[in-house]
């Protein structure tokens, strides 16, 4: 598990250092190659990272109250003891967190952010950490569904302000409106609605919180959403060393382990 400090620390740390050099007489030396002044770091020697921490299972407080944990949470800790960093986690809403980024508070985001052209025009992104398609989700004994064409006259529950509500209406689909996740796969389970489309994750991990559910996957999207660690455009030098050490993890099987851990299976590639 990643270290974690408090920021005082480190103040006083380099304090003291600056005093016993002083007192030595003689000139204190600093490294050009110092990862804090090669990777333009909020902090130096430390990783801050933006994160929700309301987005489970990506990033949340375990019963609420407790310690931060998560996918997203586990994966950016691996990565900073690969580069031989501190990690302080910054709690920011969705709403915001852009905007801290863009004003220098945060070193990167890590909460399932998309690569989309329209972001990608102003950020820099890590490689994928999560691959996940859209997955339409039936009642496990339902075989009248297993292509986005069938549901052409079905009935599916979506909310209305997202993506998979004009792909089930793109579909011919009957729409019925709920509010997110946990009321569609409510509706599904008692048979009032004939499916429901999500993300593959959110699917995984009610399956794992809550299996066996009696539900399946019908069919999923061609094109999956790939999400990454989202950087402003001049931390270039600390987005190569993060792929570095998505590589080494991924070729250690920490991102495999990870990923099981909270999804069943391997949703990193």
């Amino acid at each position: 598990m990643s270290r974690r400090r408090i920021l005082t620390l480190t103040t006083l740390a380099a304090a003291s250092v600056a005093v016993l050099t002083a007192c030595s007489g003689g000139a204190a030396t600093t490294s050009s190659s110092a990862p804090e002044d090669e990777y333009g770091l909020v902090t130096a020697g430390t990783l801050t990272v933006a994160t929700e921490g309301t987005y489970r299972p990506f990033t949340y407080h375990e019963d609420g109250s407790g310690d931060l944990v998560g996918y997203d949470v586990e994966i950016i800790e691996a990565v900073a003891d690969k580069l031989g960093l501190e990690v302080v986690f910054e709690e920011t809403q969705w709403d915001a967190i852009f905007a801290g980024l863009d004003a220098g508070r945060f070193d990167l985001i890590a909460n399932q952010v998309s690569i989309n052209p329209e972001r990608e025009e102003k950020y820099i992104f890590s490689e994928p950490y999560t691959v996940s398609p859209g997955v339409i989700v039936v009642k496990e004994e339902d075989d009248s569904i297993s292509s986005f064409d069938d549901l052409d006259g079905k009935t599916t529950a979506q909310s209305l302000t997202s993506n998979w509500y004009t792909l089930a209406q793109e579909s011919g689909a009957t729409v019925e409106a709920v509010e997110g996740w946990a009321q569609a796969v409510a509706l599904l389970e008692q048979g009032r609605v004939d499916a429901t489309i999500n993300d593959n994750l959110t699917y995984l991990d009610y399956e794992t919180t809550n299996g066996p559910t009696g539900l399946k996957i019908a069919a999923e999207t061609d094109d999956p959403a790939l999400n990454a660690f989202a950087l402003t455009k001049d931390k270039e030098a600390l987005v190569e060393a993060i792929d570095e050490a998505l590589a080494e993890l991924r070729e250690e099987g920490v991102i495999a382990e990870i990923s099981e851990k909270y999804f069943g299976v391997d949703v990193s590639e």
